[in-house]
């Protein structure tokens, strides 16, 4: 789940992390008044949205004076910001963060991830700060230094100082990012997070250093035990259908291609995928609705299906071990009577009761194509596809 940078600076606050001041504001009056609050002639006006690239869009600007304040935040509210990480339709811009500008002397970069394969949070940090961490990792891959913290052990002092010396930061600087660095990892392991950025991290003209942007990602998973954390979700920000596919409890992934689909299992629904690619067609989704599931389930993630437009073809693949066959098909045939589908839908069943899910999809009446073999069936999706208009 990702945070706004309002909500993520605020989390820095309670950690000691230094930041600009800042207010939030959802109109042009509260923009106004929080303008009055932060005091001065002069604010750097942020659109919130879950996407990086800001700047670039046309979403960050630094004003002078109520006129160009009211100007800008005018003609952003509202609308929806289109950057390098959104899809082509952008995220819409809600509220506006307000901020008092600095005066910087160097900017920063500094991150923390998970690294799965060494299976510890990884620190990342480059003296190329305000730069796509992507572009500077393609172009100047010896401007990131790492390290990974031993999770018994924590974040050592020495790596701090390590940091701190690549970065050519001395005294009170250096001391200023070895405090920084301690609390992001404290806060990354108390709130269970999967990613934290400071792009950029400034030093300024009085050499104070400050979290001038912040981007933070909570790990899903561990959203139970971290209910503070869950209520910051912002849905507006997020696609549609997989909001709705959390409400019934399906992992579900919007793609760019046209084949809908629908599996049980991660695994599985990942082969389904890989198959569709071979055979010259594009998913339109991920979508797994789980070993234990039932025929209402199955029955709203098909609906999910048939809300995406672009979706031409849908091809079911459901190995019944926990769950039936039979009751898949009554979810299928359930939904598509409801919805009254007018897309191709190839379904191709195996496991406990198979034969019975068979016969249940053959006498339905409805236009579906039953499939005993995989590929076949992902054959037969990919050429109906072609066949839409």
């Amino acid at each position: 789940m990702n945070l706004h940078e309002y909500q993520s600076k605020q989390l820095f606050k309670d950690y000691g992390i230094p930041t600009a001041p800042g207010r939030l504001a959802h109109s042009l009056d509260e923009a106004r008044a929080a303008a009055r609050e932060l005091g001065g002639t002069e604010w750097v006006v942020k659109a919130q949205v879950h996407a990086g690239g800001r700047g670039k869009a046309g979403g960050v600007k630094y004003v002078r004076g109520f006129t160009e304040l009211d100007e800008f935040v005018s003609g952003l509210l509202g609308r929806r910001l289109v950057t390098h990480q959104t899809t082509s339709d952008g995220q819409p811009v809600n509220m506006v963060w307000l901020e008092s500008p600095c005066k910087i002397a160097r900017e920063l970069y500094l991150g923390a991830v998970v690294d799965r394969r060494a299976q510890r949070v990884a620190f990342m940090a480059s003296s190329m700060g305000g730069v796509d961490i992507e572009e500077v990792a393609s172009k100047h891959p010896d401007k990131i230094i790492t390290a990974t913290v031993d999770p018994v052990a924590g974040l050592q002092p020495y790596q701090c100082r390590q940091f701190a010396f690549a970065l050519g930061l001395r005294g009170a600087t250096s001391n200023a990012l070895g405090k920084i660095m301690t609390s992001l990892y404290r806060l990354f392991m108390e709130k269970d997070l999967s990613l934290i950025e400071i792009n950029p991290l400034v030093v300024t003209a009085q050499d104070e250093m400050l979290a001038v942007d912040a981007k933070l990602n909570v790990d899903d998973n561990a959203l139970y035990r971290q209910k503070s954390l869950a209520d910051l979700r912002d849905a507006t920000q997020e696609d549609e259908k997989e909001n709705r596919a959390q409400q019934f409890g399906l992992n579900y992934i919007t793609l760019d291609g046209d084949i809908g689909c629908m599996v049980n299992g991660a695994g599985l629904a990942m082969a389904t995928m890989d198959l569709i690619k071979l055979e010259g067609g594009m998913p339109a989704n991920f979508l797994d609705v789980g070993g234990g599931t039932s025929a209402e389930k199955v029955a709203e993630a098909f609906k999910l299906l048939l809300s995406d437009t672009k979706v031409k073809a849908i091809l079911v693949n459901i190995f019944g071990g926990i769950v039936r066959c039979d009751l898949i098909a009554e979810g299928i045939i359930t939904a598509v009577r409801e919805v009254g589908v007018k897309i191709p839908v190839v379904v191709r069943l195996e496991g406990t009761n198979v034969d019975k899910g068979r016969a249940l999809l053959n006498n339905s009446g409805l236009a579906i194509i039953a499939s005993n073999d995989l590929t076949e069936a992902a054959r037969t999706a990919v050429r109906e596809a072609r066949k839409a208009p």
